[in-house]
């Protein structure tokens, strides 16, 4: 089974070393609840990444943890110890910004030493931080060289590795690529994840983009309003979205919705029958379906043409190694489904689609996932 937040958020972790621990946190903005009674434990080593739409509270969480805003409630715990009442230097966390927030004026070596010098740290140590770093990240080349005379990627590069000097608790980045263009993000998330697997350090990762999480995260927080939705590895969330909001922000495209008409039983099993008179037989148990609306949820890989929902194709997207067929029902309804990248289709052509019951999901009318067979 996978691991689930309960009411307040909690992620089962009893017997993993002591990491990042949010009890009953809180943060409210005038009468604005940003974050509402979150409870989390991040074990060390882990790469959790944060992930929500805009305005969901990650950001928030992520500068509570770094002392950049104060909690109105509940504690933070990071390596056994209480830090959310010590000041962010104090704290054992090191952050990386959307934004480089490089020192123009200084070397790439001046602004990986800035910090470091201002604590009295060592000049040999120093040196020897700085190196290992710029050794990780491919940057030695880099070192005389200032901010101006570097690209995107080579200034991200140079913010991770002034977090890196730090050897801090835990490592708490705040979008990092969004600045990126598509190919740099793609190579930083691997440059990244691969940085994860050298140091084994502990990992915040903030951000609103699924592909970044699905890569990189080996625990996914995804966030709601201020709320934990699910906490799960990438496959478990994908597969066995906790609510309706997880199916529909995680995958590309989103998870197809379709209103049950009624429900029925086959050997124990939910059957759900939909307003076109379609019958999907699903791997729900009938007695895990509650009494009202519910919905059924199907991924585009999950809808094979054959006999089945009769359809009319409306927009063809091309990707290469795939194709995205946008169809509509004939009650209305629209789905997009999978074909190869070299299917031969047309707008306006007729096809039948069969849904994979075994893959279906059903949602309540709170949005909550019913309870299905494991897969």
């Amino acid at each position: 089974m996978p691991e689930q937040a309960d009411q307040n958020g909690q992620l089962a972790h009893n017997s993993a070393p002591p990491g990042l621990s949010l009890r009953h946190v809180g943060k409210r903005f005038g009468s604005f609840e940003a974050i509402s009674n979150l409870s989390l434990e991040v074990p060390e080593g882990e790469f959790a990444v944060f992930l929500g739409p805009s305005g969901c509270g990650k950001s928030t969480l992520l500068r509570m943890v770094a002392g950049l805003e104060a909690p109105n409630g509940g504690e933070i715990h990071l390596g056994g110890r209480r830090i959310d009442s010590l000041p962010p230097g104090d704290r054992g966390v090191a952050m990386v910004f959307q934004h480089y927030a490089l020192y123009p004026h200084m070397t790439v070596r001046q602004n990986m030493e800035f910090g470091l010098r201002n604590i009295g740290t060592q000049a040999t140590e120093i040196a020897r931080r700085v190196a290992d770093a710029a050794e990780m990240l491919e940057i030695g080349t880099l070192l005389e060289r200032k901010p101006a005379q570097l690209s995107g990627g080579q200034r991200q590069r140079v913010a991770i590795g002034r977090a890196i000097v730090k050897e801090p608790r835990i490592f708490l980045f705040d979008e990092p690529l969004s600045n990126l263009d598509a190919a740099l993000r793609a190579r930083t998330r691997v440059e990244l994840a691969r940085l994860h697997q050298r140091m084994r350090a502990t990992m915040v990762f903030v951000t609103h983009d699924q592909v970044e999480a699905m890569t990189m995260a080996t625990r996914i927080v995804v966030m709601n309003r201020g709320r934990i939705e699910q906490v799960g590895t990438p496959i478990e969330v994908y597969r066995r979205p906790a609510t309706r909001f997880v199916a529909s922000f995680i995958g590309t495209p989103a998870m197809n919705f379709l209103p049950v008409a009624r429900l029925e039983e086959q050997a124990g099993m939910a059957v759900a029958v939909l307003a076109n008179g379609a019958r999907v037989a699903t791997a729900i148990p009938a007695a895990a379906v509650p009494a009202g609306e519910v919905t059924l949820g199907i991924r585009a890989e999950d809808l094979h043409p054959g006999s089945g929902m009769a359809a009319t194709i409306e927009v063809i997207e091309r990707l290469g190694e795939r194709t995205l067929v946008h169809v509509r029902l004939t009650d209305g309804a629209t789905l997009i489904y999978d074909e190869p990248g070299d299917a031969e289709l047309e707008i306006g052509q007729p096809v039948a689609l069969s849904p994979d019951g075994q893959a279906a999901h059903l949602f309540d009318a709170d949005g909550r996932a019913c309870a299905a067979e494991a897969r």
